[in-house]
């Protein structure tokens, strides 16, 4: 009689057939806090990150309710247009500019931090700095301020009624045909005050 070879030479059990040990206690501590390290890591940065709805642009100078800012050399005029319409929003919604790096203009006034406000756009950060700004509001060197006007990329300007954007430089009536083409009114309109 013969029997089948299985039950006459029966396998050896393999490695994989071992019942697994469960992770160590420190071990599951150890993947969780690895783990959620990285999504906290990411979440953070998914929350803090940049607007890209407008261009980068940094506040290089304040003196009362001016304001200059630089945005890059290769910034396009739509993208100042973008960032023009951008402070327009502000200026209508809440007047807390403040969200957007520019400190308050009018501090002592009782309805607004905010009430007037004229931010100068730049793309060569020399004319944004703050002795030129002060030149510039003092109106005493005429070079510098025909220069200032001249090497603008955009205004937005603030009152209690009024706000108003422009793209390129601010004409006096004597440029050239080219620069008063190039230099447009975006807007000119009422706003509310603020409550």
């Amino acid at each position: 009689m013969s029997q089948s070879p299985s039950l006459e030479n029966p396998k050896p059990q393999s490695a994989d057939a071992r019942p697994k040990k469960p992770l160590d206690i420190v071990v599951k501590l150890a993947l969780m806090v690895f783990f959620g390290s990285f999504g906290l890591i990411w979440g953070g940065m998914y929350l803090s990150r940049p607007d890209r709805s407008i261009p980068p642009y940094s506040v290089e100078s304040q003196e009362g309710s001016a304001v200059s800012v630089h945005v890059p050399p290769w910034t396009s005029d739509t993208e100042i247009e973008t960032l023009i319409e951008r402070f327009r929003r502000v200026g209508h919604e809440t007047r807390n500019f403040g969200l957007m790096k520019i400190r308050p203009t009018t501090p002592e006034d009782a309805h607004s931090r905010y009430q007037r406000m004229t931010i100068y756009i730049f793309t060569h950060d020399a004319w944004a700095e703050a002795d030129i700004l002060h030149k510039y509001l003092a109106g005493d060197d005429r070079e510098v301020r025909d220069g200032f006007r001249r090497a603008l990329r955009g205004m937005y300007r603030l009152t209690d009624v009024e706000a108003e954007g422009r793209i390129g430089p601010l004409l006096d009536g004597a440029e050239s045909a080219a620069t008063a083409a190039y230099s447009r009114q975006l807007f000119k309109e009422s706003v509310a005050s603020p409550p």
